[in-house]
């Protein structure tokens, strides 16, 4: 069956942990149909929070699809994590979809994780609408929180509702485009909506604001322009228009608000979803690259185009199997048909094709462009591969994860099970691209890495419960990096001779620091062939390699610069394998005179704590050698952002809990390396 593209909408629900992402979802699929009974987050009954921990814990972890119709369209709904740890989910989200929902809660306004998220759809060039939740509570503030967008998302939120009441006397919005008023009818579910005129005494408010949402929609479109210095005031569909355009060029966000607990206004962002945010056909077509890697092939979202989907997630399903999410770009297939995997260049059967609604499956007889399904029997696609026609392949671009920043030893609770956590691990992994597990051949432990101590406690608990696998888990350790401060210059030198054939590899190296974010970078600068130029790639890859492991403690050594300038070979007895080791002599010997310094993970954190408690939580963040960024207070409530070593953060919510009697709450980020303490570097050296 033939999808109308206009009429399909790719969406995620994204925001801060306890934005209330989960809560509008649930209202949206009750109000289109989807579901016939509201699922609650705080009751463990949510239709996308599927999984026991999410509903134990009350969160989010895995990011759930769906989809739903309303008012004749398709809406194809991600609903992703909040909490940090889990940041992967989001990113391979945005990679694939075409808008997204941003939630802000009306009390607390732009927090901590609102901004990675937001940067996540800035780097993927993501359109999106803002819903201002939970309007109904105490200190809830419209245009506070628009203000917050505006200076901490350095964004052009432009409201097209205007509240009328606040907190408790919150009862209705103002449409500013279509100059009308919805009022809400309050308790409980029904979310009922009464169309209406606006109340006298809100009249001169909303003729302002309305002027300044059109004022701001003409700076970014022309026709608008034209209206507004002529003194004419453009037609409700004209402003629509206009804003939908400039919501895709992601050159303004469309606002609207209500809370979604109380099913108020909840249809409207349905409504806003369909008015301003694109279908496939109104974002650019994908681009990819051709097999050879120097030209490019796009793809238009089209049936009838060649086939290229994107895989963005891989769940090891207890019923169905290995599923494998993607988005389908362009092109059409059926269940059962071959396609072909250009990154491994291997041929895939697509055995069942289905449409996902939480963990319930739904199959499909094909899939086409702009639709978002999963699919059992890709045995060898991993997250962020590409699969397509194989006669026309394509290499869509990759997702980029974060790398792990913690680490804990794991060792299964009896040595029969030692195969099985294994295997559960491999599996784990191949789900979660953030979650690492290696074997230290020194100690003889498994260690597995992730991004928190709260994404590896549910990795460990998802062991037991989904593989029954009983594991013991060591203190957690930090990822620590390497790097140098200063340039050196060392040559190595490889030669073994035996009775016959010997080896032969001698190189100079130079090597520097980089620029932070830059990683390994090399470059040729041989004159006059005193290394054959066959041989180069073998010393870069040694070098490469040998950059893994530092010379402080073992740790990988970050951004750094490093140059081949000179060296000599044998007619007969060189080889790649004795210039690769050549080069990694060379680069041990020149970091051991490069000024190496550890560096060690650093976190951004925001505490929220009561008033009484500032002192004792400010106390607690320099003994953890914290540095406060800044400190603002939100009436009886004080919010402190800082910066502090992850290796001092273990164990941080439980102290802050028994330090504030259970009221304080935090979030934490990784934000970047920096240098360590010379005591720390000492210890850690020592343990290596």
């Amino acid at each position: 069956m033939t999808v109308d593209l206009r009429k399909v909408r790719n969406i995620g629900f994204i925001a801060h942990i306890d934005a209330g992402k989960t809560t509008v979802t649930e209202r949206a699929l009750f109000f289109t149909g989807r579901t016939y009974k509201l699922g609650e987050v705080h009751e463990g009954t949510a239709v996308m929070d599927w999984m026991a921990q999410e509903r134990e814990r009350g969160i989010t972890i895995t990011s759930a699809a769906t989809r739903a119709s309303w008012k004749g369209h398709r809406i194809n709904i991600i609903d992703t994590p909040g909490h940090v740890d889990f940041t992967a989910e989001v990113e391979r989200s945005l990679r694939v979809l075409d808008g997204g929902v941003v939630v802000f809660d009306a009390v607390a306004g732009v927090q901590p994780q609102s901004e990675t998220v937001w940067r996540q759809a800035d780097r993927y060039r993501v359109p999106r609408i803002c819903f201002v939740n939970k309007m109904d509570r105490i200190g809830a503030d419209f245009d506070k929180t628009m203000a917050s967008i505006r200076r901490r998302l350095k964004a052009v939120p432009v409201p097209v509702q205007h509240p009328i009441g606040a907190e408790d006397q919150f009862h209705g919005v103002v449409d500013l485009v279509e100059e009308k008023a919805w009022f809400f009818e309050r308790g409980g579910a029904s979310g009922e909506m009464r169309e209406g005129e606006i109340p006298p005494e809100l009249r001169g408010e909303t003729a302002r604001v309305r002027e300044e949402m059109i004022e701001r929609i003409a700076e970014n479109d022309d026709s608008v322009l034209e209206q507004f210095l002529a003194g004419e005031t453009p037609a409700p569909d004209e402003i629509k228009a206009a804003l939908r355009r400039a919501t895709i060029a992601n050159q303004a966000v469309p606002v609207v608000c209500g809370s979604a607990l109380q099913s108020l206004g909840v249809q409207l962002v349905l409504d806003a979803v369909l008015d301003y945010l694109p279908s496939p056909l109104d974002v650019p077509a994908v681009v990819g690259k051709t097999l050879s890697g120097d030209g490019e092939a796009e793809r238009r979202a089209d049936a009838d185009e060649p086939f290229a989907a994107l895989a963005f997630k891989v769940v090891s399903d207890p019923y169905a199997g290995r599923l494998v999410y993607f988005r389908v770009y362009s092109g059409s297939m059926k269940a059962g048909a071959s396609v072909y995997n250009p990154t491994k260049g291997a041929r895939e059967r697509m055995g069942r094709i289905m449409f996902m609604h939480a963990n319930h499956r739904e199959d499909a007889e094909s899939i086409s462009a702009g639709e978002i399904g999963a699919a059992v029997g890709l045995k060898n696609t991993f997250t962020g591969e590409t699969i397509c026609d194989e006669k026309q392949p394509v290499v869509l671009e990759t997702i980029r994860f974060a790398e792990p920043v913690i680490s804990v030893a794991i060792e299964p609770s009896t040595r029969a099970e030692q195969d099985k956590l294994t295997d559960s691990l491999i599996k784990l992994a191949e789900e979660d691209p953030t979650f690492r597990v290696r074997y230290d051949q020194e100690t003889g432990q498994t260690v597995m890495s992730g991004m928190g101590e709260l994404h590896l406690e549910i990795l460990v608990d998802r062991l037991k419960r989904e593989f029954n696998v009983g594991a013991a888990v060591g203190r957690p350790q930090v990822a620590y990096r390497e790097a140098i401060t200063r340039p050196a210059r060392a040559r190595g030198r490889f030669v073994r001779q035996t009775g016959g054939r010997g080896q032969f590899g001698d190189c100079a190296l130079e090597i520097e620091p980089g620029d932070q974010g830059t990683g390994f970078v090399f470059e040729n600068r041989i004159v006059g062939g005193a290394i054959p130029r066959e041989y180069i790639p073998a010393v870069s890859k040694g070098a490469e390699e040998a950059l893994r492991n530092g010379v402080i403690a073992g740790y990988p050594v970050m951004d750094v610069k490093v140059a081949v300038v000179d060296g000599s070979f044998h007619a007969v007895d060189s080889s790649e394998m004795a210039f690769k080791i050549a080069s990694s002599m060379a680069i041990k010997d020149a970091l051991a005179k490069a000024g190496p310094v550890l560096l060690e993970p650093v976190m951004e954190l925001q505490v929220v704590t009561p008033g009484e408690y500032l002192g004792e939580a400010l106390a607690d963040l320099n003994s953890r050698r914290g540095r406060i960024r800044s400190m603002e207070g939100h009436g009886d409530t004080q919010v402190v952002e800082a910066d502090a070593p992850l290796v001092e953060m273990f164990g941080y919510a439980t102290d802050l809990r028994s330090l504030t009697q259970g009221r304080a709450n935090y979030t934490m980020e990784f934000g970047r390396y920096e240098k360590a303490p010379e005591s720390t570097a000492q210890a850690v050296a020592r343990s290596a």
